[in-house]
């Protein structure tokens, strides 16, 4: 167990990180994230006033349907990451970093002073993920289980209420259900209860993450970071970018869109790594003349794939997948090869 976000945290329990990944990737893993801040924002023009904030199409999101977006800042930097789903007209359901949590409350009630901004920290989160998930889901809520990816609904499992969404942070197909804290226990024994389900800790949760390309804040993102180096521009909805019907209006908006129509000097690419032996974060990148060009921000040991692997920012014009640089370990430089991510292919649920 580790501190983290002031919660106690199990890196693994008893079969181990390894094992745990793996389990995660060929069956169906259990997560406790309840240490998530969820939200629920709501209120005359709030669809409008948190499109300022984060720069996505909200009126254009199904009631049910979430999304993935970024709380930008005013210096065209990433203050967090976070999904959002639409629960009616005018409200929202958020979860954002535990981290991030109280900064992240407080910019919301900076900026929609006359939202209702609901705190619901008597709610707690468990996510069950992995290929057989869905077959848990099937026997215990039938109606999650027609949920495609970004999809959400309110349902019982055995008397106990839940809203379940279906997305997933460790690439897998996977359901992720808030339910009030005092039932949490009681759920997760009844997940718990079939064979395919087990409990994976914060170290197979980083594995996982990482092997399916996705950022980690305040190691692969932060706000001296802007959505385009850090590659997410697909999070930028077509609306709100250059040319389109919504263009800018969130904070940073113009320095934000000049990386995405200009390009901007660093970027935030995908790494494999020579030998058995992983590079880790801060670890510097140089090109073939010994020049700094970048900075590893995760790394750590593929079990799916059997190879030591990374992510890191290199200067753009050293992105290009199969470029082969150093990463120094001590000192020592060790080969690493660009490539594509995700490092293992996404498996969610389209229908």
């Amino acid at each position: 167990m580790v501190a983290f976000a002031g919660y106690s945290m199990p890196i693994h329990y008893t079969e181990g990180i390894i094992e745990e990944h793996l389990h995660t990737r060929s069956c169906a893993g259990l997560f406790d994230v309840s240490h998530m801040g969820q939200l629920v924002i709501s209120g005359k023009g709030v669809t409008q006033g948190l499109e300022k904030l984060m720069p996505i199409d909200l009126e254009q999101l199904a009631v049910n349907q979430q999304t993935y977006s970024l709380l930008t800042t005013e210096q065209g930097g990433i203050l967090d990451d976070l999904i959002i789903t639409r629960w009616d007209h005018e409200c929202f359901f958020i979860v954002v970093n535990a981290a991030c949590k109280q900064q992240d409350i407080n910019h919301f009630r900076q900026h929609l002073p006359s939202a209702e901004i609901k705190v619901l920290d008597q709610q707690s989160l468990l996510a069950l993920q992995g290929p057989k998930a869905k077959q848990v889901m099937a026997a215990l809520a039938p109606e999650a289980n027609k949920l495609l990816f970004m999809q959400g609904c309110s349902v019982s499992i055995e008397g106990i209420r839940c809203y379940i969404t279906r997305s997933g942070y460790t690439g897998e197909d996977g359901f992720e259900i808030s339910v009030a804290s005092q039932h949490c226990a009681r759920l997760a024994e009844r997940l718990l209860a079939d064979k395919k389900v087990r409990w994976i800790g914060l170290g197979a949760r980083d594995s996982l993450r990482l092997e399916a390309g996705l950022c980690l804040y305040g190691h692969d993102m932060d706000q001296q970071t802007s959505p385009v180096e850090a590659n997410l521009l697909w999070s930028i909805s077509k609306s709100r970018r250059t040319g389109g019907s919504k263009q800018g209006g969130f904070l940073g908006a113009d320095i934000i869109l000049a990386h995405a129509d200009k390009g901007a000097g660093r970027k935030r690419v995908g790494f494999v790594v020579e030998g058995r032996a992983p590079v880790r974060e801060g670890a510097e990148i140089v090109d073939n003349t010994g020049a700094v060009i970048g900075v590893i921000t995760s790394g750590g040991f593929s079990p799916s794939l059997q190879k030591p692997i990374a992510m890191g920012y290199v200067a753009t014009a050293f992105s290009a997948v199969g470029t082969e640089l150093k990463a120094l370990v001590r000192g020592k430089p060790r080969t690493i090869t660009l490539s594509p991510m995700p490092l293992v292919p996404q498996s969610y649920y389209r229908g």
